[in-house]
């Protein structure tokens, strides 16, 4: 993975659920697990936009209910802070499906998402309509 240039504030934690934003056929998704964290014991692994996450699809058609997927982050409501000093904030916790190594699969996303999620995830700026 790529380096942020933002410093992300970790809003989201394990347990979270977030709407998944893709065309790939889930609606809405819990985070199980963050890849990359290294906590202390008993700590509840957090993350924030851009980061990789392996979430449960708790809503969506009925083919992929149930399954364990990986997924971005691509919004989060917590506003964090970009180098030039503005603030950032959205009004939804959101997700996008990738594959393991990082692509999208789904082909098409219509809301706005963060620019940090682009410089970490290059392939979701490409299917991304709106990217703030």
């Amino acid at each position: 993975m790529k380096p942020i240039t933002s410093t992300i504030s970790k809003a989201l934690q394990v347990g979270s659920r977030l709407k998944c934003v893709d065309n790939s056929g889930a609606k809405e998704a819990e985070i199980i697990a963050v890849k990359g964290y290294h906590g202390v014991k008993n700590r509840v692994p957090r993350c924030g936009v851009g980061s990789l996450v392996i979430v449960a699809v708790k809503k969506g058609i009925p083919k992929m209910k149930h399954e364990v997927l990986h997924a971005v982050i691509v919004r989060q409501k917590k506003e964090y802070r970009r180098p030039n000093g503005m603030r950032i904030k959205f009004e939804d916790n959101a997700l996008v499906i990738v594959s393991e190594k990082g692509e999208p699969k789904g082909t098409r996303i219509k809301t706005p998402i963060a620019k940090e999620a682009v410089e970490r995830f290059s392939m979701i700026g490409k299917i991304a309509t709106t990217v703030v």
